[in-house]
């Protein structure tokens, strides 16, 4: 007997923007059918190790985002194409690479920390 498994739900745009914020992703916004989010970088050796970092949380989720891959930016956008929309593992994926991209150590650690700018917001998109 061949197993159906129903679509995930997909959110209304008023719904995205309430999850983004609800998630704490305030520089992710809704454009399209997308929810995106640019990253600026210090140059195009962190952009590489960026666009890494964020394949490898998409692999691990098996939730796969679309990049755009510039010298000192990197554009993330994201949607569920199987359920046709935003779903919550658009939500999730979001933030576990947020939290893997802008990851520092904390100011008792041991780890010193990059003396760089690294990955930042600058605001725009």
């Amino acid at each position: 007997m061949e197993q159906t498994s129903a679509k995930p739900k997909t959110y209304e745009p008023d719904e995205v923007e309430a999850k983004l914020k609800e998630a704490g992703l305030d520089e992710w916004y809704l454009e399209g059918d997308w929810i995106r989010r640019k990253y600026n970088t210090d140059g195009w050796p962190t952009t590489l190790m960026v666009v890494n970092a964020v394949g490898f949380v998409c692999e691990a989720a098996y939730h796969h985002a679309d990049l755009s891959v510039a010298w000192g930016k990197l554009w993330v956008k994201l949607r569920n194409h199987a359920a046709g929309g935003i779903t919550d593992n658009d939500f999730a994926v979001a933030r576990k690479i947020e939290d893997t991209v802008l990851w520092r150590p904390e100011a008792d650690s041991p780890l010193e920390g990059t003396p760089n700018k690294f990955v930042f917001s600058k605001g725009g998109r």
